[in-house]
């Protein structure tokens, strides 16, 4: 597996998901003679009905695209006098409950209410944290950020400085600010210059010089850190992340190595969070729904191709031997079938 990270070869000519706000590799697309008091109306029969009729819900909310989900709930507000949040909420459960809740809910609220759930509670939820700021373009991070301030009144990044300390903190926050160069050109001779000083800051020092680390892989465009990366492995002879996981450990290795990886390939790496979501101990549903969801109108076709790259089987096929009822009919209908 480790090899997919360790080839550089087409690093500097393919698309970035960082970068590229684009649809045009989702899953999902908006529907054609869309119609959402139809909609609405067909959603009310299903939940108000003896036994609520799980397929109309899927087939409506499962393909539709978000800017039409919000549509559909205002339809369904204004027709009924109440929220289809808290009709799903009240008529369905669990795991399929929450996917449902999550396909209605706007991408930057949601980011939002996932950041809320990885900082409260006992513990930190760190692999969140570094998901949620690592794969994500600055547009996206800045709107989650409003979302935050609109939902709880605070600033996200003072909440985030209560929660984590630090290298680790000094990572996520410069993360957080939504400030990398976004910029397309490449200069090679400061690719040069910064492979140089993070070779020099630690596989030729003694000790670790974690700052120059920090600064480099959260400011600089992804164009410009994918040529660093070739010239610091013809320098050292070594990747970048093999140089991090050589030198570093536990939280600052493990979002450095993340950012890295989404420099690269930021469905290759989502489709390594949801391999480990469904191959470990039990399925992470909470990973499961949030990858799929949120990326369902972006990249979720990358992800696909990255998946059967990495693990040598469809995510279509992983998804349906490792979840179960109505949850996995909903997550295989967003997901469709390769080819689809």
């Amino acid at each position: 597996m480790s090899s997919v990270w360790d080839d550089l070869d087409l690093l500097l000519e393919s698309p970035s998901s960082l970068t590229v706000n684009s649809t045009a590799r989702g899953t999902v697309k908006e529907k054609t003679g869309f119609n959402p008091d139809e909609d609405a109306a067909e959603l009310r029969k299903a939940i108000e009905g003896i036994g609520t009729t799980e397929k109309t819900l899927i087939d409506i909310l499962c393909q539709r695209s978000n800017a039409q989900r919000q549509l559909i709930c205002k339809a369904y507000q204004d027709n009924t006098g109440r929220s289809l949040c808290d009709d799903l909420e009240g008529d369905t459960h669990g795991d399929f409950e929450d996917i449902l809740v999550a396909l209605i809910t706007p991408p930057a609220k949601f980011d939002c209410l996932e950041f809320k759930r990885a900082i409260k509670g006992a513990g930190t939820k760190e692999s969140l944290l570094i998901e949620l700021l690592a794969s994500r373009s600055n547009y996206q991070i800045k709107a989650m950020r409003d979302a935050y301030l609109a939902e709880t009144g605070r600033n996200l990044i003072d909440d985030l400085k209560s929660e984590v300390s630090g290298d680790f903190e000094k990572t996520l926050l410069n993360l957080a600010e939504g400030k990398r160069d976004e910029s397309t050109n490449v200069d090679v001779a400061k690719a040069k210059a910064d492979a140089k000083i993070l070779y020099e800051a630690g596989e030729k020092k003694w000790g670790t010089d974690e700052s120059k680390f920090i600064d480099i892989l959260c400011h600089r465009s992804v164009a410009q850190l994918r040529q660093t990366l070739v010239e610091y492995k013809s320098l050292s002879g070594r990747t970048l992340q093999e140089s991090i996981e050589r030198e570093m450990s536990g939280c600052l290795e493990d979002i450095l190595v993340a950012i890295v990886k989404c420099v690269k390939s930021v469905p290759a790496y989502l489709a390594e969070r949801l391999h480990k979501s469904m191959k470990g101990t039990g399925t992470t549903e909470s990973t499961l729904i949030r990858i799929i969801v949120s990326r369902s109108e972006l990249d979720l076709q990358d992800i696909k191709a990255e998946y059967k790259k990495l693990f040598g089987c469809s995510l279509y096929s992983t998804i349906e031997s490792e979840t179960s009822g109505d949850f996995r009919k909903a997550l295989l209908k967003i997901c469709g079938e390769d080819g689809k």
